[in-house]
């Protein structure tokens, strides 16, 4: 059975994925900024009979990120996985977002993920097996306006786990980017970074949910995930109506940039009505 890291571990996929890897007979370490949330997570997998643990880690700190892997492999003599999913959204009007939003972004979202893979990836090439996971998103790979900083950083995760799987492949390592459409998680619903200032226009589940007109389940989107880790899958697009966006965006992209036009154009509607609701 699996070792498993996974960080973002405390809610949304991490915890879904957990959940599921733990049923299935894998040992999950579920990292997370937020300690208690994981504390709870892990717990509730012992409960039910699996085996979990749980950390705090902040994916920013490139020397915790390197104790904690290897704290990992001196328990437990390895490490088969580490899923580098820890992430914040970050959105809105290009005008309203400031150097500190865009620099936040890029210090999670990216270099949390090249901290990740540059604290497992010697011990996976010592062991000559491993199985890296990067979480992108359908914004990685499709227009997705009023979410430029978030949809930036995820093309960048998509762009560095398809280089570095023909490099990784050399040591016996897998690489695989997961890029999910709009997935029932916090995600949706968060502001941005409590510290800065919050996007006051449409919220990202607006937003989603106007673009694609659903929301996927997590646990539907965990059993996706774990389905194509096993099949060594590069990307892993899903569900079906994301798949079909990518597609539309490879083959006929005007097709998209017309929608995200309206998009776009439907938002700061919505923006107006509030702000004239807003007025006394």
């Amino acid at each position: 059975m699996a070792i498993a890291l996974i960080t973002g571990g405390g809610s949304g996929i991490g915890a879904a994925t957990g959940t599921l890897m733990a049923r299935n007979g894998d040992t999950v370490i579920l990292a997370d900024i937020n300690s208690d949330a994981a504390d709870s997570v892990a717990a509730q997998i012992v409960a039910s009979g699996g085996k979990a643990e749980s950390a705090a880690l902040d994916v920013r700190d490139a020397q915790a990120f390197n104790a904690l892997v290897d704290r990992v492999v001196a328990d437990h003599g390895r490490i088969d996985l580490v899923f580098n999913n820890a992430g914040i959204g970050v959105g809105g009007p290009i005008e309203d977002l400031t150097l500190e939003h865009w620099q936040r972004v890029v210090d999670i979202n990216i270099m949390g993920v090249v901290n990740g893979i540059r604290a497992v990836y010697p011990h996976m090439i010592r062991q000559g097996d491993g199985h890296i996971v990067n979480t992108a998103s359908l914004a990685g790979l499709v227009p997705s306006p009023l979410l430029a900083p978030y949809a930036m950083t995820k093309h960048a995760v998509v762009g560095l786990s398809l280089s570095l799987r023909p490099e990784a492949a050399v040591h016996g390592i897998r690489v695989t980017a997961l890029c999910p459409g709009p997935t029932e998680t916090p995600i949706l619903d968060s502001t941005g970074p409590a510290d800065l200032p919050a996007n006051e226009g449409v919220s990202a589940r607006e937003l989603l949910t106007k673009a694609t007109g659903s929301i996927y389940p997590v646990d539907d989107l965990a059993a996706d995930l774990v389905a194509g880790i096993e099949a060594n899958r590069s990307l892993i697009v899903t569900p079906q109506r994301a798949r079909l966006a990518w597609w539309v965006q490879r083959l006929v992209p005007s097709y998209l940039e017309r929608h995200a036009g309206r998009l776009v154009s439907w938002a700061k509607r919505e923006v107006e009505k509030l702000e004239h609701a807003a007025k006394p």
